[in-house]
């Protein structure tokens, strides 16, 4: 959703590079877990597919709707609680 905020709409495997290529190539995103993720992300309304032919196939773009905008940030602010936390689980001595 991240990338979708920034990027404004990406394909399926423009997706799976882009992780690849920030965390040089320590993440790994395979279609298998991307898609159902996009679905449901569809499903629940935070984003829209626009369908286009590009070299004689068709390619879906994904991009948020504007309650995925809304949703994204929302999410941001949660992971961040969320590993704020664990730092100070793992290390005490750091945490803020």
């Amino acid at each position: 959703m991240k990338l979708l905020e920034e990027q404004g709409r990406m394909y399926g495997y423009e997706i799976t590079q882009k992780v690849k290529e920030i965390t040089k190539g320590e993440l790994n995103i395979t279609e298998g877990a991307l898609y159902p993720a996009l679905h449901k992300l569809e499903a629940e309304g935070l984003l829209d597919v626009e369908v286009e032919r590009v070299d004689n196939r068709l390619r879906k773009y994904y991009k948020l709707t504007e309650k995925g905008t809304t949703e994204t940030v929302n999410r941001l602010a949660e992971l961040e609680e969320f590993i704020k936390n664990m730092q100070t689980i793992v290390n005490p001595k750091l945490s803020y």
